[in-house]
């Protein structure tokens, strides 16, 4: 016997997140039978919320509910360095261990010829316009230590050169390779403290 339509549609929908299989969908679905009204609309609210609510921050790309984000907008942190990074993910994880006061910048993506990704196709002139706009005096480069990454940073780094803002890349105590979301905490506060100078 299958389960019933509904219970069937929500497996579907739970399968649809990474990492989530068949198994883990159906035990998902059927926790979901155990909940409250209250959790239940919560949970639904929440789903709508987040696609109709969250937008871009107009200035650094990261996930924000208005047209700048909190840290955009946060007057106390360093106004003068910048944390380049991959994803909008990847703000939270750099946010969570608290040693970082500047700001940051989402790339969403990295330069990958094999793949035609240019330098176009993701957002590398808007910062560099940012740079050059709000006088930025350090830019940290924190994506991934791969081919990518390393193009990326080189192609930054050369866009930069004779600015006099000085460009630094997290220390490889990040495993060559590794994607950001998996690093430990302790791992990316090490990588943040370590940052090479790349020009200056």
């Amino acid at each position: 016997m299958n389960y019933p339509e509904t219970i069937r549609n929500l497996i579907e929908c739970y399968k649809k997140l990474p990492g989530i299989g068949e198994k883990t969908a159906e035990r998902y679905a059927l926790a979901s039978l155990n909940l409250d009204e209250d959790t239940i609309n919560l949970f639904s609210n929440s789903l709508i919320d987040v696609k109709t609510k969250i937008k871009k921050c107009v200035k650094c790309n990261s996930f924000s509910e208005d047209e700048l984000c909190e840290i955009c907008k946060n007057k106390k942190r360093n106004h003068k360095t910048i944390c380049v990074v991959e994803e909008a993910k990847n703000v939270i994880l750099f946010e969570k261990i608290g040693i970082y006061d500047g700001l940051y910048y989402v790339l969403e993506g990295l330069i990958s010829p094999l793949e035609g990704i240019d330098p176009d196709k993701i957002k590398i002139s808007k910062l560099l316009e940012r740079i050059n706009e709000e006088k930025i005096e350090e830019v940290i480069i924190a994506v991934k230590p791969s081919i990518e990454g390393e193009t990326t940073a080189l192609y930054i780094t050369r866009m930069l050169k004779d600015t006099g803002v000085k460009v630094s890349k997290i220390a490889h105590g990040v495993p060559l390779g590794a994607e950001m979301e998996y690093l430990d905490s302790l791992t990316l506060e090490v990588a943040l403290e370590n940052r090479n100078i790349i020009s200056s």
